[in-house]
């Protein structure tokens, strides 16, 4: 249950973070927050953060790339 909870507010982050007026800017914002979550929902998991924060930045940066 918890882990669903993280990923519900890691979406909501993700998406709210990733609007911008600027494609290139969105893919940025997007792929830090990304990154952010990544990886601290990988240390809540106990997985490795490294793999967490990559996901993560890949996930943001494509969201805030198509949500300008």
């Amino acid at each position: 249950m918890f882990s669903i909870r993280i990923a519900a507010f890691s979406a909501l982050l993700i998406g709210a973070a990733a609007c911008s007026p600027e494609q290139t800017n969105g893919a940025l914002n997007g792929a830090a927050v990304g990154a952010g979550v990544g990886a601290a929902t990988a240390a809540a998991t106990g997985r490795d953060v490294s793999d967490g924060a990559v996901g993560g930045a890949a996930v943001g940066a494509a969201a805030g790339a198509a949500t300008n």
